[in-house]
């Protein structure tokens, strides 16, 4: 038996997070879950007492300050502690953007347990939750929002479980590498790239020689001057303004750079492409572009 108070939104909803439960739960001992399935993703945050979480085929001892997560349709059990029953709070949610959100805070089935000292947060943004219970739009805003703002304690103050430090590698590269595609045209540095990644530039400069075999700065210019290559072959814009479009407010030094990877001025670059292009012009790149494309391709793999 258990004494909750929980509340389901039968109601569809299209968007990229919303909420479809929540509730607050006081076991009693070994009240347990199970083995079963949910139509949407979980979470749960024990707030005190103790209980025990198994999903596929493994099994975690768990007590209060502690998080578990569920995919949906993902066979779960979870059972109460016999002296120490748990207390607990859940939201159950779906979203177009579910999947992704999660990932990036690192839940996964692999990694379904989490820790934090932030209780006083999951239970007050779930509270606010079940007051705002009703099907107004203001209500599925206000609880839509604190789903985010559940989430956000999460992916600010928790330790993923197990996860391996490699996951986190690759996540910090792959988030670096889809900043410089957006941002390559904007005067970023590589400290903006840190900054963004919230790891510092020196982490960085180690994670991109070991994953990319190049420096940061390296992959920024190697991916400006590929695209500026690309703007000098299929458009007749100006080099200044060629430069401003690659993130080069200074079109001396955008020559100069250009330079030093083609070895030649972007001008005569233009002449010999519009010409049919010197071979080693074009070979080069090919290369240049496979070696971008790759490193994007490769890194989205790993991150599926």
């Amino acid at each position: 038996m258990e004494k909750a108070y929980k509340l389901e939104f039968g109601y569809e909803q299209t968007g990229s997070l919303f909420v479809n439960s929540c509730g607050c739960s006081k076991t009693e001992p070994l009240h347990s879950f199970g083995p079963a399935v949910k139509p949407y993703y979980v979470i749960h945050y024990i707030l005190n007492g103790k209980g025990v979480f198994t999903i596929d085929g493994k099994t975690y001892h768990l007590e209060s300050g502690y998080g578990f997560y569920i995919r949906p349709d993902e066979m779960a059990f979870y059972q109460a502690d016999e002296k120490e029953p748990w207390t607990y709070v859940w939201v159950g949610f779906r979203g177009n953007q579910a999947e992704e959100i999660l990932k990036s805070i690192g839940l996964s089935t692999l990694h379904p347990v989490f820790r934090s000292e932030r209780s006083d947060e999951f239970y007050s943004s779930v509270k606010d939750m079940m007051e705002h219970n009703t099907a107004s739009a203001a209500n599925v805003l206000r609880r839509n929002g604190q789903l985010g703002v559940f989430l956000s304690v999460i992916a600010e103050g928790a330790d993923v479980i197990e996860k391996e430090e490699n996951d986190k590698a690759n996540n910090y590269v792959q988030k670096a590498v889809e900043f410089i595609q957006s941002n390559y045209c904007n005067p970023i540095k590589v400290t903006d790239v840190a900054d963004y990644v919230c790891i510092n530039r020196s982490y960085l400069y180690t994670l991109f020689q070991n994953y990319l075999n190049v420096s940061p700065q390296q992959f920024l210019t190697i991916f400006r001057l590929t695209k500026a290559s690309e703007l000098l072959q299929s458009t007749s814009y100006s080099i200044e303004s060629i430069a401003l479009s690659c993130g080069y407010s200074d079109a001396l030094v955008f020559t100069k750079a250009f330079r030093q990877m083609r070895g030649v001025s972007p001008s005569v670059y233009r002449k010999e492409m519009k010409n049919g292009g010197s071979k080693n012009n074009k070979e080069q790149l090919a290369l240049v572009e496979t070696f971008i494309n790759e490193i994007i391709k490769g890194q989205n793999g790993q991150d599926g």
